[in-house]
């Protein structure tokens, strides 16, 4: 991974210059440590970074919403997922966490080419990311505190999308019915794996 700098100053400025994002906090480590197996230097923990990344997509810093999308873009490049569930931005230098209040990216668009198994669902992301549903990032529906359908998408690395309402109708709408096992299943095809959306077609509009 290139090394990127997060020393910005104020990211919900647009201004080109602005103070230093990452400062050290009392959580933080005052010095970097090494590996024993490699030898390599530890990122310096930088503790919380003060960013929010609300369940529609947009991200905050310190309460106030970040206006520069390419800045929005060079945090979540490098936006990491750790097995215990937390964010952080990571650099070979530094890392602080980072609050995500669902998922950190939002699918907003989605195309399709081909038909039956051989279909390729393709969705952009809020911050233009595209990913196609398959094997290797696969789709999966929850069931919200409301009742309602909460439908993701593997981006990267640990990192999902949820599919915005109106993504999710369109896909709802390419949805076909698939026997597995002993039920019935209705999903859609992307790249050879079928996605279950339910056990019969679903009234969600």
């Amino acid at each position: 991974m290139d090394a990127v700098e997060l020393k910005q100053n104020d990211p919900s400025s647009n201004s080109e210059t602005s103070p230093k994002l990452i400062q050290n906090s009392a959580s933080g480590n005052s010095s970097a440590a090494t590996t024993p197996a490699t030898g390599r230097r530890l990122p310096i923990d930088r503790g919380d970074l003060g960013i929010r990344i609300a369940r529609e997509g947009t991200w905050y810093y310190r309460g106030s919403p970040i206006g520069r999308l390419s800045l929005v873009k060079l945090f979540a490049s490098v936006l990491r997922r750790e097995a215990d569930g937390r964010y952080w931005l990571v650099t070979p230098a530094e890392r602080g966490r980072v609050e995500v209040e669902d998922v950190p990216f939002l699918a907003v668009a989605l195309t399709f080419e081909g038909e039956g198994a051989d279909q390729r669902l393709i969705f952009r992301t809020n911050l233009d990311e595209f990913v196609t549903a398959g094997p290797d990032n696969p789709l999966r529906v929850e069931t919200a505190a409301n009742g309602e359908p909460a439908p993701y998408i593997l981006v990267r690395n640990g990192l999902e999308a949820r599919l915005a309402r109106a993504v999710f109708y369109e896909l709802v709408e390419l949805g076909t019915e698939q026997q597995v096992g002993t039920r019935t299943q209705f999903g859609v095809w992307s790249r050879g794996a079928f996605f279950s959306l339910g056990e019969s077609t679903p009234d969600w509009g």
